[in-house]
Protein backbone atom coordinates (compact mmCIF):
# COMPACT_ATOMS: atom_id res chain seq x y z
CA UNK A 1 0.00 0.00 0.00
CA UNK A 2 1.05 3.50 0.09
CA UNK A 3 -0.89 7.27 -0.08
CA UNK A 4 -1.64 9.56 -2.60
CA UNK A 5 -3.67 12.89 -3.42
CA UNK A 6 -7.40 11.96 -4.97
CA UNK A 7 -10.29 13.13 -6.00
CA UNK A 8 -13.69 11.60 -6.89
CA UNK A 9 -15.57 15.40 -7.65
CA UNK A 10 -14.72 18.36 -9.38
CA UNK A 11 -14.42 21.38 -7.30
CA UNK A 12 -12.40 23.43 -4.76
CA UNK A 13 -9.14 22.30 -2.35
CA UNK A 14 -11.91 20.73 -0.04
CA UNK A 15 -12.33 17.74 -2.97
CA UNK A 16 -8.92 16.56 -2.39
CA UNK A 17 -8.41 13.34 -0.60
CA UNK A 18 -5.59 11.86 1.32
CA UNK A 19 -5.98 7.97 0.71
CA UNK A 20 -4.41 4.58 0.57
CA UNK A 21 -3.91 2.96 -2.56
CA UNK A 22 -2.24 -0.16 -3.99
CA UNK A 23 0.04 0.66 -6.84
CA UNK A 24 -0.02 -0.72 -10.21
CA UNK A 25 2.29 -3.31 -11.11
CA UNK A 26 4.78 -1.48 -14.09
CA UNK A 27 3.50 -2.74 -17.68
CA UNK A 28 6.46 -3.97 -19.89
CA UNK A 29 7.37 -0.31 -21.40
CA UNK A 30 6.28 1.51 -17.67
CA UNK A 31 8.44 2.16 -14.88
CA UNK A 32 7.48 2.52 -11.58
CA UNK A 33 8.81 5.71 -9.36
CA UNK A 34 9.70 6.05 -5.69
CA UNK A 35 8.75 9.69 -5.36
CA UNK A 36 11.20 12.36 -3.68
CA UNK A 37 9.31 15.84 -4.50
CA UNK A 38 6.50 16.67 -6.58
CA UNK A 39 5.69 19.91 -8.16
CA UNK A 40 2.66 21.64 -7.80
CA UNK A 41 1.44 23.83 -11.06
CA UNK A 42 -1.68 25.39 -12.01
CA UNK A 43 -2.99 22.70 -14.63
CA UNK A 44 -3.10 20.54 -11.21
CA UNK A 45 -6.13 23.17 -10.28
CA UNK A 46 -7.71 22.84 -13.55
CA UNK A 47 -8.22 18.79 -13.41
CA UNK A 48 -9.45 19.36 -9.55
CA UNK A 49 -11.87 21.98 -11.14
CA UNK A 50 -13.17 19.99 -13.92
CA UNK A 51 -12.05 22.62 -16.40
CA UNK A 52 -9.85 19.78 -17.64
CA UNK A 53 -11.09 16.13 -17.92
CA UNK A 54 -9.05 13.38 -16.39
CA UNK A 55 -9.87 10.12 -18.10
CA UNK A 56 -12.35 8.98 -15.27
CA UNK A 57 -13.31 9.39 -11.69
CA UNK A 58 -11.29 9.06 -8.45
CA UNK A 59 -8.81 10.03 -10.03
CA UNK A 60 -4.97 10.93 -9.18
CA UNK A 61 -3.53 14.48 -9.58
CA UNK A 62 -0.38 15.88 -10.43
CA UNK A 63 2.20 15.29 -13.60
CA UNK A 64 5.27 16.34 -12.10
CA UNK A 65 7.99 14.91 -9.82
CA UNK A 66 11.21 13.65 -9.29
CA UNK A 67 12.86 10.61 -7.32
CA UNK A 68 14.65 7.01 -7.77
CA UNK A 69 13.17 3.88 -10.09
CA UNK A 70 11.63 1.25 -7.95
CA UNK A 71 10.52 -1.16 -10.59
CA UNK A 72 10.56 -1.43 -14.53
CA UNK A 73 8.22 -3.19 -16.80
CA UNK A 74 9.98 -6.44 -18.90
CA UNK A 75 10.67 -4.60 -22.12
CA UNK A 76 12.40 -1.58 -20.99
CA UNK A 77 16.16 -1.27 -21.72
CA UNK A 78 16.55 2.42 -20.74
CA UNK A 79 16.41 2.25 -17.26
CA UNK A 80 16.96 0.47 -14.01
CA UNK A 81 16.13 0.21 -10.49
CA UNK A 82 18.09 2.77 -8.35
CA UNK A 83 18.33 5.59 -11.52
CA UNK A 84 17.55 9.21 -10.25
CA UNK A 85 14.82 10.56 -12.76
CA UNK A 86 12.10 13.12 -13.28
CA UNK A 87 8.95 13.47 -15.68
CA UNK A 88 7.24 16.64 -16.19
CA UNK A 89 4.54 14.72 -18.82
CA UNK A 90 3.49 12.03 -17.42
CA UNK A 91 0.06 10.74 -16.84
CA UNK A 92 -2.51 12.29 -14.07
CA UNK A 93 -1.28 10.87 -10.62
CA UNK A 94 2.30 12.09 -9.56
CA UNK A 95 0.84 13.23 -6.18
CA UNK A 96 1.75 9.88 -4.60
CA UNK A 97 4.17 8.36 -3.08
CA UNK A 98 4.48 5.68 -5.94
CA UNK A 99 3.60 6.85 -9.48
CA UNK A 100 3.83 4.01 -12.75
CA UNK A 101 4.34 5.46 -16.19
CA UNK A 102 6.20 5.15 -19.42
CA UNK A 103 9.22 4.57 -19.61
CA UNK A 104 9.56 7.57 -22.51
CA UNK A 105 7.96 9.83 -20.39
CA UNK A 106 11.00 9.73 -18.06
CA UNK A 107 14.36 11.79 -18.31
CA UNK A 108 16.93 10.22 -16.28
CA UNK A 109 18.31 13.09 -13.73
CA UNK A 110 21.85 14.47 -13.74
CA UNK A 111 23.74 14.48 -10.53
CA UNK A 112 24.01 18.22 -10.26
CA UNK A 113 20.26 18.40 -10.20
CA UNK A 114 18.59 17.28 -6.24
CA UNK A 115 15.17 15.44 -6.66
CA UNK A 116 13.13 18.92 -4.75
CA UNK A 117 14.82 21.26 -7.92
CA UNK A 118 13.97 19.22 -10.58
CA UNK A 119 10.29 18.65 -9.15
CA UNK A 120 9.97 22.52 -9.01
CA UNK A 121 11.78 23.96 -12.23
CA UNK A 122 11.08 20.54 -14.86
CA UNK A 123 7.63 21.50 -16.01
CA UNK A 124 7.92 25.23 -15.70
CA UNK A 125 11.26 24.97 -17.25
CA UNK A 126 10.43 23.25 -20.38
CA UNK A 127 7.83 25.38 -20.67
CA UNK A 128 9.20 28.80 -20.97
CA UNK A 129 11.94 26.43 -23.18
CA UNK A 130 9.17 26.05 -25.57
CA UNK A 131 7.48 29.66 -25.09
CA UNK A 132 11.25 31.70 -25.18
CA UNK A 133 12.93 29.59 -27.49
CA UNK A 134 10.17 27.41 -29.85
CA UNK A 135 6.93 29.07 -29.78
CA UNK A 136 8.52 32.88 -30.05
CA UNK A 137 12.15 32.94 -30.32
CA UNK A 138 13.03 35.66 -28.80
CA UNK A 139 16.24 38.21 -29.84
CA UNK A 140 18.67 40.51 -27.83
CA UNK A 141 17.27 43.46 -27.84
CA UNK A 142 13.33 42.82 -28.27
CA UNK A 143 10.57 44.19 -25.47
CA UNK A 144 8.11 41.62 -24.35
CA UNK A 145 5.58 41.02 -21.99
CA UNK A 146 4.92 38.13 -19.40
CA UNK A 147 2.07 38.44 -17.36
CA UNK A 148 2.48 36.93 -13.53
CA UNK A 149 6.35 37.29 -13.88
CA UNK A 150 6.65 36.61 -10.42
CA UNK A 151 5.18 33.18 -10.34
CA UNK A 152 6.62 29.73 -11.05
CA UNK A 153 6.71 30.01 -15.13
CA UNK A 154 7.48 33.68 -14.76
CA UNK A 155 10.64 33.96 -12.53
CA UNK A 156 11.97 31.30 -14.94
CA UNK A 157 11.11 33.46 -18.13
CA UNK A 158 13.08 36.73 -16.54
CA UNK A 159 15.66 35.14 -15.87
CA UNK A 160 15.93 32.98 -18.83
CA UNK A 161 15.30 36.49 -21.18
CA UNK A 162 17.84 38.06 -19.09
CA UNK A 163 19.90 35.62 -20.19
CA UNK A 164 19.19 35.96 -23.81
CA UNK A 165 19.49 39.69 -23.71
CA UNK A 166 15.63 40.92 -23.87
CA UNK A 167 14.37 43.31 -22.12
CA UNK A 168 11.19 41.74 -19.94
CA UNK A 169 8.25 43.90 -19.07
CA UNK A 170 6.48 41.24 -16.19
CA UNK A 171 3.23 42.16 -14.63
CA UNK A 172 2.85 41.50 -11.18
CA UNK A 173 -0.15 42.08 -8.42
CA UNK A 174 2.24 43.99 -5.72
CA UNK A 175 5.20 45.91 -4.70
CA UNK A 176 7.15 43.00 -3.42
CA UNK A 177 6.09 40.79 -5.95
CA UNK A 178 7.50 43.66 -8.58
CA UNK A 179 10.61 43.61 -6.85
CA UNK A 180 11.37 39.62 -6.84
CA UNK A 181 10.96 39.73 -10.93
CA UNK A 182 13.16 42.55 -10.85
CA UNK A 183 15.90 40.92 -8.91
CA UNK A 184 15.32 38.26 -11.14
CA UNK A 185 16.25 39.95 -13.77
CA UNK A 186 12.96 41.48 -15.62
CA UNK A 187 13.87 44.74 -17.37
CA UNK A 188 10.30 46.46 -15.52
CA UNK A 189 7.66 45.82 -14.26
CA UNK A 190 3.70 46.63 -13.77
CA UNK A 191 1.69 46.27 -11.16
CA UNK A 192 -2.03 45.92 -12.33
CA UNK A 193 -3.26 45.95 -8.70
CA UNK A 194 -2.69 50.16 -9.52
CA UNK A 195 -1.00 51.18 -12.69
CA UNK A 196 -2.77 50.36 -16.21
CA UNK A 197 -1.16 47.86 -18.41
CA UNK A 198 -1.70 49.07 -21.66
CA UNK A 199 -0.85 52.40 -21.02
CA UNK A 200 2.69 51.73 -18.95
CA UNK A 201 3.47 49.43 -21.87
CA UNK A 202 2.98 52.31 -24.24
CA UNK A 203 4.87 54.26 -22.46
CA UNK A 204 8.06 51.64 -21.73
CA UNK A 205 8.04 51.21 -25.24
CA UNK A 206 7.51 54.55 -26.84
CA UNK A 207 4.22 53.43 -28.28
CA UNK A 208 6.05 50.32 -30.18
CA UNK A 209 3.94 47.75 -27.46
CA UNK A 210 5.76 44.42 -27.59
CA UNK A 211 6.69 41.52 -30.60
CA UNK A 212 5.08 39.10 -28.29
CA UNK A 213 3.29 38.79 -25.20
CA UNK A 214 2.94 35.99 -23.01
CA UNK A 215 -0.10 35.12 -21.13
CA UNK A 216 -1.01 32.55 -18.57
CA UNK A 217 -3.39 34.15 -17.06
CA UNK A 218 -6.25 33.62 -19.42
CA UNK A 219 -9.77 35.47 -19.20
CA UNK A 220 -8.44 38.03 -17.10
CA UNK A 221 -5.96 39.19 -19.38
CA UNK A 222 -6.93 38.44 -22.65
CA UNK A 223 -8.37 42.29 -24.05
CA UNK A 224 -5.68 43.88 -22.54
CA UNK A 225 -2.80 41.01 -23.46
CA UNK A 226 -4.22 42.01 -27.38
CA UNK A 227 -3.93 45.62 -26.58
CA UNK A 228 -0.29 45.54 -26.14
CA UNK A 229 0.72 43.39 -29.23
CA UNK A 230 2.24 45.05 -31.70
CA UNK A 231 1.08 45.16 -35.23
CA UNK A 232 1.59 41.72 -36.81
CA UNK A 233 2.55 40.31 -33.50
CA UNK A 234 1.94 37.43 -31.60
CA UNK A 235 -0.43 36.61 -28.59
CA UNK A 236 1.09 33.60 -26.88
CA UNK A 237 -2.39 32.80 -24.69
CA UNK A 238 -0.96 29.26 -22.57
CA UNK A 239 -2.39 29.42 -19.51
CA UNK A 240 -6.16 29.63 -17.57
CA UNK A 241 -5.30 30.97 -14.05
CA UNK A 242 -8.48 33.16 -13.71
CA UNK A 243 -10.06 31.04 -16.56
CA UNK A 244 -10.21 29.79 -19.98
CA UNK A 245 -10.63 32.49 -22.47
CA UNK A 246 -13.63 31.83 -24.59
CA UNK A 247 -16.24 33.52 -27.09
CA UNK A 248 -13.24 34.88 -29.10
CA UNK A 249 -13.74 37.24 -32.24
CA UNK A 250 -11.01 36.70 -35.11
CA UNK A 251 -12.00 39.87 -36.63
CA UNK A 252 -10.82 41.55 -33.08
CA UNK A 253 -6.51 40.49 -34.52
CA UNK A 254 -7.50 42.23 -37.58
CA UNK A 255 -8.89 45.67 -36.03
CA UNK A 256 -6.11 45.48 -33.70
CA UNK A 257 -3.21 45.12 -36.36
CA UNK A 258 -3.34 41.92 -38.08
CA UNK A 259 -2.45 40.22 -35.14
CA UNK A 260 -1.57 36.45 -34.53
CA UNK A 261 -2.69 34.53 -31.77
CA UNK A 262 -1.67 30.58 -30.88
CA UNK A 263 -2.77 28.53 -28.16
CA UNK A 264 0.60 26.20 -27.12
CA UNK A 265 1.10 23.13 -24.87
CA UNK A 266 4.11 21.41 -23.45
CA UNK A 267 3.03 18.08 -25.03
CA UNK A 268 2.54 19.82 -28.34
CA UNK A 269 6.41 20.67 -28.18
CA UNK A 270 7.91 17.56 -25.86
CA UNK A 271 6.28 15.30 -28.37
CA UNK A 272 8.80 12.19 -28.47
CA UNK A 273 11.43 11.34 -26.06
CA UNK A 274 14.25 12.71 -28.29
CA UNK A 275 12.72 15.87 -28.69
CA UNK A 276 11.61 16.15 -24.34
CA UNK A 277 15.43 14.98 -23.36
CA UNK A 278 16.68 17.81 -25.49
CA UNK A 279 14.64 20.36 -24.47
CA UNK A 280 14.96 19.34 -20.34
CA UNK A 281 19.23 19.06 -21.19
CA UNK A 282 18.74 22.92 -22.39
CA UNK A 283 16.63 23.66 -19.21
CA UNK A 284 19.03 21.37 -17.13
CA UNK A 285 22.25 23.57 -18.87
CA UNK A 286 20.94 26.68 -17.98
CA UNK A 287 21.06 25.71 -13.96
CA UNK A 288 24.42 24.36 -14.21
CA UNK A 289 25.88 27.33 -16.16
CA UNK A 290 24.16 29.72 -13.57
CA UNK A 291 22.00 31.84 -15.48
CA UNK A 292 18.72 29.88 -14.27
CA UNK A 293 18.39 29.64 -10.51
CA UNK A 294 15.19 27.89 -8.65
CA UNK A 295 13.52 29.49 -6.20
CA UNK A 296 11.35 27.03 -4.10
CA UNK A 297 8.95 29.40 -2.37
CA UNK A 298 7.12 26.85 -0.83
CA UNK A 299 7.25 23.36 0.60
CA UNK A 300 4.18 21.47 1.77
CA UNK A 301 3.23 17.66 2.99
CA UNK A 302 2.01 15.44 0.45
CA UNK A 303 -1.18 15.38 3.12
CA UNK A 304 -1.73 19.10 2.77
CA UNK A 305 -2.14 19.23 -0.89
CA UNK A 306 -5.75 21.12 -0.63
CA UNK A 307 -4.00 23.86 1.51
CA UNK A 308 -0.98 24.18 -1.58
CA UNK A 309 -3.90 24.17 -3.85
CA UNK A 310 -5.76 27.17 -1.50
CA UNK A 311 -2.39 29.20 -1.75
CA UNK A 312 -1.63 28.62 -5.58
CA UNK A 313 -5.05 29.67 -6.42
CA UNK A 314 -5.47 32.75 -4.24
CA UNK A 315 -1.94 34.14 -5.72
CA UNK A 316 0.01 33.37 -2.47
CA UNK A 317 2.72 31.63 -3.77
CA UNK A 318 5.91 32.86 -5.34
CA UNK A 319 8.58 30.69 -6.97
CA UNK A 320 7.90 27.41 -7.23
CA UNK A 321 5.81 24.98 -4.76
CA UNK A 322 6.61 21.74 -4.43
CA UNK A 323 4.79 18.62 -2.00
CA UNK A 324 6.89 16.12 -0.08
CA UNK A 325 5.75 12.42 0.56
Amino acid sequence: MAKRIQFATHGGPEVLEYRAYTPAEPGPLEVRVQNQAIGLNFIDTYFRSGLYTPPALPSGLGTEGAGTVEAVGSAVTQFEVGDRVAYATGPLGACSELHVLAADKLIKLPYFISFEQAAAVLLKGLTVQYLLRQTYAVKGGETILFHAAAGGVGSLACQWAKALGVQLIGTVGSAEKAEQAKALGAWATIDYSHEDVVQRVLALTEGRKCPVVYDGVGRDTWERSLDCVAPRGLLVSFGNASGAVTGVNLGILAQKGSLYVTRPTLAGYADTPARLQAMADEVFGMLDSGQLHVEIGQRFALSDAADAHRALSGRQTTGSTILLP
